[in-house]
């Protein structure tokens, strides 16, 4: 691991966000994050590092965080249960289509491979444009501004709105944004990513110029462009897992989540949406 003068100049090297110089007030938690951090990467295990941390570097915003949030393809998931279980960390998959958990007695560290909806799946290309920083004294990759976007676009239940994360990697990172490649990360759902972009230029009219206008006309287009999606289907499903369930249960339209129009099979999509009377329990 870096330390001494190897450990400053990868501080210099990665211009790293505050909070990536400290650990929790948990040292066992810390502890627990750079052992999993460590194995992972001396195993050759690809992740990125998401949450709090990639939130700093992209935003400027600074969160306290009591968990680690892992990127990491779900073709890995056997080889991170095989890296981790000789170091007393146990992995558990959650739910099938996107979440398993890395698993102490006192401490977890979330492995996510695909959004809620099933539609977000972590693939090489996360990989390939993650970000070099340092965490808890290991170097990493955090996850790239396009992907935070884009996984984050599709997070709007009432009790969760992270439209406004995205206002703010806007505000800090719009200038190095790739616009091709977050277009191409959105398409079929352009009018998402537009919807987010005016809201942006909503919030911080100083900043408009920060988006192209080029952007704005492409999203405009291929929003209005006739697609071949049966007309009772409803991707209020792909953005809250709760808030369209009357239109999918009662009202007769078709769940976009579920295949072949979208990602999820039927028992993924009932278990997820048992998880949410859990919550409320």
């Amino acid at each position: 691991m870096a330390s001494g003068s190897g450990w400053n100049s990868l501080c210099v090297l990665y211009a790293m966000p505050q909070a990536l110089l400290h650990t929790p007030n948990d040292t066992r938690a810390a502890d627990v994050y750079r052992t999993v951090l460590w194995h992972l990467r001396e195993a050759g295990i690809p992740y990125l590092v998401g949450g709090t941390y990639a939130l700093e570097h992209h935003a400027g915003l600074v969160r306290d965080t009591k968990d680690l949030d892992l990127f990491v393809r779900r073709a890995d998931w056997t080889r991170v249960e095989e890296t981790l279980a000789p170091h007393g960390i146990r992995c558990e998959l959650v739910f099938s289509h996107w979440l398993g958990k890395a698993v102490t007695p006192q401490h977890f560290i979330d492995l996510i491979f695909s959004g809620g909806n099933g539609l977000i799946e972590v693939d090489d290309d996360w990989l390939r444009h993650g970000v070099p920083s340092v965490v808890l004294e290991v170097p990493v990759h955090l996850v790239a501004a396009e992907e935070m976007i884009w996984s984050k676009a599709f997070v709007m239940e009432r009790e969760r709105f992270d439209g406004a994360d995205i206002t703010h990697i806007l505000r800090q990172s719009g200038a190095t944004i790739d616009w091709v490649r977050l277009i191409q990360r959105f398409d079929p759902h352009a009018a998402l990513l537009l919807s987010h972009l005016l809201v942006f230029q909503f919030v911080y009219p100083a900043h408009r110029s920060v988006v192209p206008d080029w952007v704005l006309d492409e999203l405009w287009q291929r929003s209005r462009r006739p697609d071949a999606l049966p007309q009772r289907l409803c991707r209020g499903t792909l953005i809250s897992r709760e808030q369209y369930l009357p239109d999918v249960t009662e009202w007769g339209y078709l769940d976009a989540r579920e295949m072949p129009h979208g990602r999820m099979t039927r028992q993924q999509i009932e278990e997820w949406t048992a998880e949410i009377t859990k919550k409320k329990a």
